[in-house]
């Protein structure tokens, strides 16, 4: 086991949604943690100005803010850059001199890298390569790089490993995987040690991404129907963010999970109906509808944990109806009803 306790860390994009958490966990252990984020996703103009949007404004401003707020307060330094400036960000990152990096830089929907695949390959690939390049140079221990579940494409039989093929659909998927292969490239021809994670349809506090589970809650709270893509029956590893980030945390402890590729999810799928439920369940009565499936969205299911648990003992402790009904909690405790009142007439 290696201590995390002043273990030098810096993640690069650090201050989204998943970013942001794993600062918190990481240094409520003791770890010298740093991010690194342009903070070109993680503000209020990078929004696309929908209706929906547009009148959740306050409360996405509140939750960034807010995440800022609980950085500073853990003493965890920000710098403000771009990553896909291969000088400026080798500069920061020569400065800080960190034994672990965690590239978490990427457009993390896969629906807007579908609609701007250039934007995408950009954040997503031009970051990982100026990050691997500083990494191959310098005192970097390990290089932990975020990939996702949508590199398997369709699953078989509803359920897969870290060895089940991949053969990704779209734009997100493919990139992801073009990671994968480029982390690992780096690994052979320069000995750079590394882990791959894969996560699932994660869920929990803070998070602005417009995910399936935070988009149920908001309409909940302003009593609108719940829509769902499909029949409902389709099943996705949703994965409370608590549980991931305690797995990264043993990721960069254990040496068993050096140079090797990990799902780190729930390790149980359930259906859509099956969240639609938790959410009915505290706010009875609404309505439910649904609309096609993006045809871009593969069949999903279950990811095995099973490698992780015995390589490092990864054991997630939030299923649904324990982990949802906290994220719905924190959600009632940060909105503000009034914000609806400034909204816009829908004109559409």
């Amino acid at each position: 086991m290696i201590p995390l306790k002043d273990r030098r860390v810096v993640l690069i994009g650090g201050a989204g949604f998943i970013g942001h958490n794993l600062a918190l966990e990481l240094r409520q252990r003791g770890a010298d943690v740093t991010v690194v984020d342009g903070l070109s996703v993680n503000n209020l103009l990078h929004f696309t100005k929908t209706y929906e949007v547009i009148q959740n404004r306050d409360l996405y401003a509140r939750v960034i803010n807010e995440r800022l707020r609980l950085l500073q307060e853990a003493d965890v330094p920000l710098y403000v850059q771009d990553a896909r400036d291969y000088h400026a960000i080798c500069k920061i990152l020569d400065k800080i001199d960190p034994q672990v990096i965690v590239h978490l830089a990427a457009v993390a929907h896969a629906g807007k890298s579908n609609k701007d695949p250039y934007s995408t390959f950009d954040h997503s690939l031009r970051t990982l390569e100026n990050a691997l390049d500083f990494a191959r140079s310098s005192n970097v221990e390990q290089f932990v790089y975020f990939s996702s579940s949508m590199v398997y494409g369709h699953f078989p039989a509803g359920m897969v490993t870290e060895e089940t093929p991949c053969n990704p659909l779209g734009i997100y998927g493919a990139l992801k995987f073009a990671g994968e292969k480029i982390v690992i490239a780096y690994n052979q021809v320069f000995d750079l040690p590394y882990t791959i994670l894969r996560p699932s349809a994660l869920y929990g506090e803070r998070c602005v991404s417009r995910r399936v589970g935070q988009i149920f809650i908001e309409n909940a709270l302003q009593g609108k129907s719940l829509t769902i893509a499909g029949s409902g029956e389709e099943r996705l590893d949703f994965t409370y963010i608590g549980d991931l980030t305690d797995g990264i945390a043993k990721v960069i402890e254990s040496e068993n999970a050096r140079n090797d590729v990990f799902n780190l999810t729930y390790g149980e799928s359930r259906s859509i109906n099956d969240l639609v439920d938790v959410v009915l369940e505290r706010f009875p009565g609404l309505e439910v509808t649904h609309e096609a499936k993006d045809a871009l969205m593969p069949d999903r299911g279950t990811l095995s944990v099973e490698k992780a648990r015995k390589a490092f003992g990864y054991a997630p402790q939030y299923a649904l109806e324990k982990g949802f009904p906290r994220y719905i909690e924190w959600y009632r405790s940060f909105w503000r009803p009034e914000a609806d009142a400034r909204a816009p007439a829908r004109t559409d």
